[in-house]
């Protein structure tokens, strides 16, 4: 038998149903894949507990793609004293596909959907096949840009987390067969999937940290095939740069916009409904105030966020519950509106 489990999943049955527990004790072999996602998804505990409740007389692999000191922490308790280190990589390899040509552009961040309109645009003008994967920092900002690119008649879909799994298969296996399509999605496309032909991947806002970048840009540029990355930054955003910059990405000089496409996409913006651009606010609030550089000073965030507001075409930032203002530490904080 071979059973396949999220790490919570498999530690309720094993705390909650003895019978489950009697019958992992004829386990003979552990595998932990993705194990650096695992951790940046804090299930390290639930990883701990489990190990806890298996027999010792096991084999046990973990694949990771990355092996940052977690995992190696990780790995210490789960892994035999004696276990192998098998390296598929190599020393001094690439971390990024080197047929891929990597662009950031620093643009404020008030202009960040209608540059990803602008970008879309040029690449489809220049690809007669074009496939696009344009990741954003939360599912409802996705939610948000979707509609937005859509109503701009663009040939879009869009995946994220609060999506039913039967829909997002469906969206998936659609993208993977098809060109002339672009795939706006959140991190759940980051990892476990093959698109072939992607020909561009956009980044629009900066991505929790290095490995999610890599991953992202990982989208395009497979199996020795050429691609283009480009990473769209907000001047306040810039700090991320020293996290990438052994990489080969360059700085781009940012294309124009003009008036007219701009106001075609600023009426897009105007037809998103109010209640998907307060949830966009709440969540890219709740995003950026869980990254140490910007979330250390909370009024700068805060005034961030109520900009990104207006971008959206919100007259004034939504309110908070005082529990979340409290949890968030943004109680009392200038421009945090708290719900009475």
């Amino acid at each position: 038998q071979i059973l396949v489990a999220t790490p919570g999943r498999l530690l309720d049955h094993i705390e909650n149903r003895s019978s489950f527990s009697v019958r992992l004790m004829g386990l003979k072999l552990l595998v932990l894949d993705e194990a650096d996602h695992l951790l940046d998804l804090g299930f390290r505990k639930d990883i701990e507990k489990i190990a806890d409740s298996l027999p010792r007389q096991r084999q046990t692999l973990l694949f990771s793609a990355t092996v940052p000191k977690e995992v190696r922490r990780v790995s210490q308790m789960v892994l035999n004293k004696d276990h192998v280190f098998v390296d598929t990589v190599g020393l001094g390899a690439v971390e990024t596909p080197t047929k891929v040509q990597q662009q950031y552009l620093v643009v404020p961040h008030e202009l960040h959907f209608h540059m990803v309109h602008r970008l879309l645009r040029e690449h489809i003008d220049q690809e007669v096949d074009y496939k696009v994967i344009v990741f954003c920092t939360t599912a409802m900002v996705t939610e948000f840009m979707y509609i937005m690119l859509r109503d701009l008649k663009l040939n879009v879909r869009e995946i994220h987390s609060r999506k039913p799994q039967l829909y997002r298969t469906r969206i998936s296996e659609e993208f993977r067969d098809s060109n002339r399509l672009i795939l706006v999605t959140s991190d759940v496309s980051t990892r476990g999937v093959n698109y072939p032909d992607v020909t561009l991947v956009i980044q629009a806002g900066v991505p929790p940290g290095r490995e999610h970048y890599i991953h992202r840009l990982g989208r395009t540029g497979r199996e020795g095939k050429s691609g283009k990355g480009i990473l769209l930054i907000a001047p306040w955003e810039e700090y991320f740069l020293k996290e990438i910059h052994d990489l080969p990405i360059q700085k781009a000089p940012v294309p124009q916009i003009d008036q007219e496409m701009k106001q075609k996409v600023d009426d897009s913006i105007k037809i998103v409904d109010m209640s998907i651009k307060e949830a966009a606010y709440h969540a890219w609030l709740g995003y950026y105030n869980s990254i140490a550089d910007i979330s250390r000073d909370k009024v700068m965030l805060a005034d961030l966020a109520s900009r990104f507001g207006v971008s959206i075409g919100m007259e004034k930032p939504p309110t908070l519950f005082r529990k979340t203002a409290f949890k968030m530490g943004l109680k009392g904080v200038p421009g945090i509106r708290i719900r009475k």
